[in-house]
């Protein structure tokens, strides 16, 4: 069984003390493929290093989060357009905009957003979107670029059953990770009106960590956790949905 966390920080600092061990458990796991998203360019020196030490499980991407997008964000959009004109990536995230923290730079966000939407189409990238409180300024940009040349991923899609068919008519496919396993988390009630060819699974550690170990470091072991719940769901194995789930990372990543 080949499983696929298709959003993992695993650079983070919250991995410095035992990283080799996280990533060898997720291996033996059957999680052996790693999709890492960009945050800004004080990270991306360590996300070079994690891909030297796994060339054949670490798969990166490049861009600017926007919870990243302050005073300097033009800079920081420089520093991703050089690298993206350096070398491969295999995805430009993660992207978006988020209202949850602070709305002060909305307007800067959904410049860096659009811009970094058409670096994606010019390279034929997939881009994986970072979207909180702002799904209706995220859907409008979405609009504004939608087409043949624009694909990839809702990363971590905590919205409504129409926002989710609305995503997947962007050529995006749902994120899945932790949340699909809290009480609260609403997506567990509509999930099976999906079909499964519409979702990856993903992580999103050393966040969001699935039941029962939630409010501790996730890790992309745990990705086991939310195949086991989505299998409650559709009322398939686990081996069939981590076939599909791998497939259609697949199809957004190419490789």
């Amino acid at each position: 069984m080949i499983l696929t966390d298709t959003h993992t920080h695993l650079y983070s600092e919250a991995f410095d003390e035992d990283r080799d061990l996280v990533v060898a458990k997720a291996i033996d796991m059957g999680v052996s493929r790693f999709f890492v998203p960009a945050i800004d360019s004080t990270y991306t020196e360590a996300m070079l290093r994690l891909e030297k030490a796994y060339p054949k499980n670490v798969f990166l991407m490049m861009g600017l989060h926007p919870t990243y997008v302050k005073e300097n964000y033009l800079e920081e959009l420089s520093h991703v357009e050089e690298k993206l004109a350096e070398r491969k990536f295999y995805a430009v995230g993660e992207i978006g905009i988020d209202l949850y923290w602070d709305k002060t730079f909305l307007k800067q966000q959904q410049d860096a957003f659009k811009l970094q939407i058409q670096w994606a189409k010019k390279y034929k990238y997939p881009i994986v979107i970072h979207c909180r409180d702002g799904f209706d300024e995220v859907f409008e940009v979405l609009e504004e670029e939608k087409g043949d040349d624009l694909f990839g991923i809702f990363h971590c899609f905590t919205g409504t059953l129409e926002q989710g068919q609305r995503a997947i008519s962007y050529n995006m496919k749902l994120g899945i990770g932790g949340v699909l396993t809290y009480k609260n988390g609403k997506i567990d009630t509509f999930l099976k009106e999906i079909p499964v060819e519409h979702i990856v699974l993903e992580t999103d550690a050393p966040y969001l960590a699935p039941v029962p170990y939630r409010g501790k470091r996730n890790e992309s072991a745990y990705l086991v956790q939310v195949l086991e719940k989505l299998s409650l769901i559709y009322n398939r194995s686990k081996e069939d949905l981590a076939a599909i789930t791998t497939e259609n990372s697949k199809r957004v990543f190419g490789i």
